[in-house]
């Protein structure tokens, strides 16, 4: 008894593989991937919130912090970054590149503030390529205990 098998004729592989190259040549690297390329363009964010402030880590691997920009307008928090490709690899060399795959690269990411956000209390530091923001919260709006007292 013969097994059933998926019969592509070598014709129509071509035709395929060729219609794929022609798609990534005209939407970047890797058209089927499209959500991949858009996540690799927006560094992953993890926001917390603590009893008195809110906590934004982000991962920012190969920059540092001369080339991080943070900017608040009002209840708007932007976070954007462009690093340049390094002068080794725009030193002219002879030959083509067979493959190119580091580039400059830029991005800009917004939040929006919760309006118990002080906006005076913004404090950022940035090491091991993780950048942390600690917002802190006003201190009216922060949780507080009330004891009851005996009459």
């Amino acid at each position: 008894m013969k097994a059933v098998a998926h019969y592509r004729p070598r014709a129509l592989e071509n035709v395929l593989s060729e219609f794929d190259r022609y798609m990534d040549s005209f939407f970047g690297d890797t058209f089927h991937n499209a959500s991949d390329r858009l996540s690799a363009r927006l560094p992953p964010v993890d926001v917390r919130e603590t009893e008195k402030a809110y906590v934004l880590e982000m991962e920012l691997p190969g920059l540092d912090e001369k080339g991080i920009e943070i900017r608040q307008d009002g209840n708007n928090l932007t976070i954007n970054s462009k690093k340049e490709e390094s002068e080794e690899t725009t030193v002219k060399e002879e030959g083509n590149y067979l493959i190119r795959e580091r580039r400059s690269s830029s991005f800009v990411r917004s939040f929006k503030l919760p309006e118990n956000a002080d906006s005076e209390g913004i404090s950022a530091s940035f090491r091991n390529g993780i950048l942390v923001l600690t917002i802190n919260k006003k201190a009216e709006t922060q949780a507080r205990v009330i004891q009851i007292s005996k009459s």
